[in-house]
């Protein structure tokens, strides 16, 4: 059991961390507006979860104009999806202890 604890990523237990990288797993890219849409959080809530992220290399930031407006967009690492990975192969390894 404690090594399939191991497998769980601290930065993952908030649930719009979650969120942020369940979205980025089966998106390319994703903008800074959608991601908020998506997961209804405000700006800044969202804005801290995702440096938390960033902090990880987790995800990386691109920040681009489209016509004249700044548009920044998000998307997971391979470091990342790995460590996502992970913590989602732990969760199931828990789940299925129980069967």
């Amino acid at each position: 059991m404690e090594k399939i604890i191991k497998g769980l990523q601290k930065s993952f237990d908030h649930r719009i961390r979650l969120g942020i990288m369940s979205v980025l797993m089966v998106n390319d890219r994703v903008d800074f507006n959608s991601l908020k849409e998506v997961l209804e959080v405000t700006d800044g809530n969202l804005a801290s979860h995702l440096k938390a992220l960033e902090k990880e290399s987790y995800i990386e930031v691109r920040k681009q104009f489209i016509g004249r407006k700044p548009n920044t967009s998000y998307a997971a690492t391979e470091i990342g999806k790995k460590a996502f990975n992970e913590h989602l192969n732990a969760l199931e390894q828990i789940l299925n202890l129980r069967k």
